[in-house]
């Protein structure tokens, strides 16, 4: 007889009633075990996501009323940062958004009127870090201490200061540090120079402090950037401004993105950066001669950072000059600090900036540029000094 047939079997006498019971405990039990096994089953069969999900990397926009008052190039950052593919970005910081008429990420730290020097004099950061946990650090800092007046040697060791105080939180963090933009305040006739002081002192600080495990890159935000056309008071960015910042901004914090965001400290060592290389001087000696010295500082797929250095070789000092880079085919440079592209051979020939032309014998200056290209050979570098 069936075991279904059995079960359907009226049962009678004295044994009926216990043995009903048995046969109900048996096939309870039974399609217990079935469902335990189909669940398990399900289990296996049900996908739990992707493998391979990218990992949130937190960034934070760290300034003054430039960066968060309302800073609206952050807006236009964020939407142009989704465009490209850069999903995975959390904008962090203890202020929160303010209206720019479209929806962003837009938590930042932009205290208005704080200053760098009192940033790291009130030890304000690390409660700021500890909240927010970023990844990078996107500061424009020192527009604030430049309009009192303070030197660039104390903006720069507030920038140690908080650079330390970011690796304490984050070992690994990635620091995009601002050349700032130009200064016309009407009450402030003497900011316009400061600022370019200020500027110039930049990228050797970074350089400076920049590590493998922990880069700092910088940002130019002040070539090209005009105070009549950019802003609407002398400091603060209009639209027009906004838009240069943001696109400032795009590539090298898309670079820092590229790099992995969070990172472990390398198990081996860094590859070694592009060895320097020295022309012979274009010019005769016995004149105005001039050598440049190229060096890559920070690379990643894509693109690099290098800086070069312009030393008077000759005589009688230097005035001006120019450098020749071979450039990757197909470069292109989206920053450049200290120096002005040569509009007649774009983007390969550099010449001064207003301020660092004049170089006396045996001295030197620098700059700096933002290279986008598949490789980071620059060849030799060809100075022209007059």
């Amino acid at each position: 007889m069936s075991f279904s047939r059995l079960l359907a079997r009226p049962l009678s006498g004295p044994l009926s009633r216990p043995l009903a019971a048995s046969f109900l405990r048996r096939s309870a039990a039974v399609r217990a075990a079935l469902a335990a096994a189909l669940l398990a089953l399900a289990v296996l069969l049900v996908p739990s996501g992707p493998a391979h999900a990218a990992a949130t990397v937190r960034v934070m926009p760290l300034g003054d009323s430039i960066t968060g008052s309302p800073g609206c190039w952050r807006a236009l950052l964020w939407q142009q940062l989704q465009a490209a593919g850069h999903t995975d970005v959390d904008m962090v910081g203890t202020l929160p958004a303010q209206g720019c008429g479209v929806p962003y990420d837009g938590d930042n730290e932009g205290h208005g009127g704080i200053l760098a020097t009192g940033i790291a004099g009130q030890n304000l950061l690390p409660g700021w870090l500890s909240a927010t946990h970023p990844d990078i650090v996107m500061m424009h800092l020192g527009t604030n201490d430049v309009w009192n007046g303070i030197a660039p040697d104390t903006i720069l060791a507030a920038f140690s200061t908080m650079l330390d105080q970011m690796r304490a939180s984050n070992p690994s963090i990635a620091l995009l540090v601002a050349r700032i933009t130009p200064m016309a305040p009407a009450n402030c006739p003497a900011c316009g120079q400061r600022v370019v002081d200020f500027d110039a002192r930049i990228p050797a600080w970074a350089a400076a402090h920049g590590t493998a495990q922990s880069p700092v890159t910088v940002v130019d935000q002040w070539t090209g950037y005009d105070t009549a056309a950019d802003t609407y008071d002398g400091v603060h960015p209009n639209d027009s401004g906004n838009a240069k910042i943001a696109a400032r901004w795009l590539p090298a914090l898309s670079a820092a993105l590229t790099g992995g965001g969070p990172t472990a400290p390398p198990t081996t060592p860094p590859p070694t950066t592009t060895p320097p290389t020295t022309p012979p001087p274009t010019s005769p000696p016995s004149g105005a001669a001039c050598t440049a010295v190229a060096q890559v500082t920070n690379a990643w797929p894509g693109g690099f950072q290098a800086q070069v250095t312009v030393t008077g070789t000759g005589a009688l000092p230097v005035t001006g000059w120019s450098v020749r880079l071979a450039l990757p085919s197909g470069a292109a440079v989206p920053s450049l600090w200290n120096a002005v592209a040569d509009p007649a051979s774009p983007p390969s020939t550099f010449r001064n900036a207003p301020y660092n032309g004049a170089i006396a014998p045996s001295a030197s200056t620098s700059f700096g540029l933002v290279v986008n290209a598949p490789g980071t050979a620059l060849g030799a570098p060809v100075c022209t000094a007059s």
